[in-house]
């Protein structure tokens, strides 16, 4: 048992915990894997039967890796671990035992999409507005019912959703619920949240099913506990119920899912269901500094409902955290992509040891371009890369179309969305007819009674003189005016912000940031055509070079915090750390919400290894307008002895005057020096080695080196205030000093 040796002493105390509940509250970094890992491969050294371990985690990736090392452990006897997600695991002993439901082995699983088409159509069938009843918005409806084990039965017949139902304008979900779950039964198919559902009615219902896996489970372990829903810790608790063999591991610090379900009460209260519980804690961090593991924990200290424990670490000291104020959240994607290259060339560092987090997908797209811009590559995790988005890419296409009514491929994208009664079929038509008279789509459609049956003419027409307002407005108007009337007339504003799902929302955020962009453009005196033809030419540059090299893996990465869970990087940037973005505005209503967001700026710490900025901007776009942001109160919860203070421009009247002068579409910030004087750089061709030069943050220094190779443009300078920084010279203002 040579693998013991590697383990800390409360990672062995867990490890070789013999019979028992036990739960391990897993600090940020302790080696939580490690343990669960460790843990099976010992339990299989100790002649307990591999074929009697029931080992669940969330993603099959973990499940892979798990099994990868325990088998290095113990060798080919880990292969018959019952080991996966809950999903898989239950699916296997559903394919065995279904039958008793009704259900043959060979049972479909419906994936979401097949989900949500299933449920379109059913709403179709009943005549109601599919843009009330939208598919998105029932199907999470339903998911969060099974979850919590609320059958349609149920669901009919309890009055508070029946009432919220109501009030939503639907109050025939629980009839889309039943008609749902019996064509699904019908087609024998099962979507993801049967998996646990039906599970559960098959223990319930079936003692002596129930009774086979409680004998055959001798042990059950759960990974990422603190992220089990109702129906998942009700499950193994009853497979559990026999040997009480359930060791369980996870941290309520990092409990962040509460929007799928997760109940953060299983971990809370896990010992009122096994009283002879022991709890084992691993508080001590391999991952992060000191002052990193310091300030996250002064940080979580004031969340009330949690597990009492003290992380520590025999790490560095390491730097402080650096705190870091914009004017904006342009400004913030240069000052974040500017201290990437600094840190990059300062300490040898590669593109993959820097993480940006953000608490929502939106705010991606002042990060990208600043990235695009200055030639560091970068990946979009969790979702698409800014412009690559549906809902963007809907919205650019209405924009496109409107100037150029000969495209095509936004013509496919635009005519049926939102739904107007055009379908395949029509536009197949019209497409064929254009082929056929050699004509423009644009011709084919202006004139529909000409090339077009009647009941696509009558169709296509709204559509038209839609186009034709959209045309004549944008004549007339500024690029972001036109994209407002646009996007609002068009309904496909009012399509998202209708879809009041968690996926909904971020759509909407994200066309909401695409205005934002807009009206930053047209807000920069250095772009003198304000026209949405001028914007579209500008993005369509932007987007041209939105293109990954698949074979370079050497990427920058950027994500949400939910999705950054799990992993680590040298150096972290956590960006719009502000009051209303972080914590979210609709995360403050009461208190358990506020503490969510609260582990969720935890999680957002604890991913960095060496250093971890943090940044907020003192403006913001919201909804077209330049509004005034504050700094988050998370960011005045962490204890400031590890904090850098040392922020941009602090002088309250001189950033008084630039939200004025911006409001004013006057010039953007940085032709603005810190002493709020005027900064005129000096020609970057003019600049040599040995030159004095004035930069508008650090004053004067001497440039030491300079790289004109590639197009990077870049020197080294030494400042007298603080020392030498390796500058990129397209982002960067010097002004030689005569």
């Amino acid at each position: 048992m040579e693998y013991l040796q590697d383990l800390n002493k409360n990672q062995r105390e867990a490890v070789i915990h013999e019979n028992g509940p036990c739960l391990v509250i897993a600090g940020a970094g302790s080696g939580k894997t490690r343990v669960l890992t460790y843990r099976i491969a010992h339990l299989i050294n100790s002649d307990v039967d591999p074929f009697s371990i029931l080992a669940l985690t969330f993603t099959n990736k973990a499940a892979k890796e798990m099994k990868d090392r325990i088998e290095k452990i113990v060798g080919t006897e880990a292969r018959s671990l019952w080991m996966g997600t809950f999903h898989s695991i239950f699916a296997r002993i559903l394919r065995s035992e279904g039958y008793k439901l009704g259900y043959p082995p060979n049972f479909v699983i419906y994936d979401t999409q097949d989900s949500k088409s299933l449920i379109k159509s059913i709403v179709k069938e009943l005549n109601l507005d599919p843009k009330i009843y939208k598919e998105n918005f029932v199907y999470n409806r339903i998911s969060n019912a099974k979850n919590r084990l609320i059958s349609y039965i149920d669901y009919a017949n309890n009055p508070i959703l029946q009432e919220e139902d109501a009030s939503a304008l639907r109050p025939r979900i629980s009839e889309i619920y039943k008609i749902y779950v019996n064509r699904c039964f019908k087609s024998h198919a099962m979507d993801f949240d049967d998996l646990l559902f039906n599970t559960n009615i098959l223990f319930s219902e079936h003692i002596d099913v129930l009774n086979k896996y409680q004998q055959l489970f001798q042990h059950v372990l759960i990974d990422e506990f603190q992220d089990t829903n109702y129906c998942q810790y009700l499950i193994t608790k009853k497979l559990a119920a026999v040997h009480r063999n359930i060791f369980v591991v996870g941290d309520d610090a990092q409990s962040i899912y509460a929007f799928r379900g997760a109940e953060i009460r299983n971990i809370l209260k896990f010992e009122d269901d096994f009283d002879e519980l022991k709890t084992v804690k691993l508080e001590q961090n391999y991952r992060s500094t000191k002052t990193i593991v310091k300030a996250a924990n002064s940080v979580i200290d004031k969340n009330k409902s949690k597990i009492s424990k003290e992380v520590w670490t025999d790490n560095e000291e390491g730097e402080l955290i650096s705190l870091k104020q914009s004017f904006s959240d342009n400004d913030e994607g240069k000052m974040v992509s500017n201290l990437i290259f600094e840190e990059k060339n300062k300490n040898q560092l590669t593109n993959s040891n820097f993480a940006v987090l953000y608490r929502t997908n939106s705010q991606s797209r002042s990060i990208e371009e600043s990235l695009r811009r200055i030639g560091l590559k970068y990946k979009v995790y969790g979702g698409l890369s800014f412009y690559q988005r549906k809902e963007v890419k809907d919205l650019l296409a209405y924009l496109r179309f409107s100037i150029n009514q000969n495209d095509e491929q936004s013509f496919r994208r635009i005519i049926n969305y939102p739904r107007r009664g055009i379908g395949q079929t029509s536009v197949d038509k019209i497409i064929t007819s254009s082929n056929k008279e050699q004509k423009s789509l644009w011709d084919i459609i202006s004139n529909p009674n000409k090339y077009l049956d009647s009941r696509i003419s009558n169709l296509i027409t709204p559509f038209v003189d839609l186009i034709i307002s959209f045309k004549n407005f944008s004549k007339n108007n500024d690029a972001y005016s036109s994209a407002s009337h646009i996007a609002s007339n068009s309904g496909l504003l009012k399509e998202l912000w209708d879809d009041r799902s968690v996926e909904g929302i971020s759509r909407y955020e994200n066309v909401q940031e695409l205005l934002n962009s807009i009206k930053e453009y047209i807000d920069n005196e250095e772009n003198k055509e304000k026209g949405l033809d001028n914007f579209l030419q500008e993005i369509s540059l932007m987007t041209d070079q939105d293109q990954e090299d698949k074979n370079d893996e050497e990427f920058i990465s950027l994500m949400t915090i939910h999705m950054a869970k799990g992993l680590e990087f040298q150096v972290v940037f956590i960006v719009g750390v502000e009051e209303d973005l972080f914590p979210s505005q609709m995360m403050i209503s009461s208190r358990e919400d506020l503490e969510e967001e609260r582990r969720l700026f935890y999680v957002a710490i604890t991913r960095a290894m060496k250093k971890l900025y943090i940044t907020y901007s003192k403006t913001r776009y919201r909804y077209g307008l330049l509004k005034d942001c504050e700094k988050s109160r998370f960011v005045k919860e962490i204890s400031p002895i590890y904090i850098d203070g040392e922020v941009r421009n602090t002088n309250k009247s001189f950033v008084r005057n630039v939200i004025k002068e911006r409001s004013k579409n006057l010039s953007p910030l940085k032709k603005v020096s810190s002493k709020g004087i005027s900064f005129k750089s000096s020609s970057v061709s003019d600049l040599e080695i040995g030159l004095k030069v004035r930069h508008p943050n650090f004053g004067i220094g001497e440039i030491l080196e300079l790289d004109m190779k590639n197009n990077q443009n870049k020197a080294i300078v030494k400042f007298k205030s603080v020392g030498e920084k390796t500058l990129l010279l397209n982002f960067a203002k010097l002004k030689i000093i005569k």
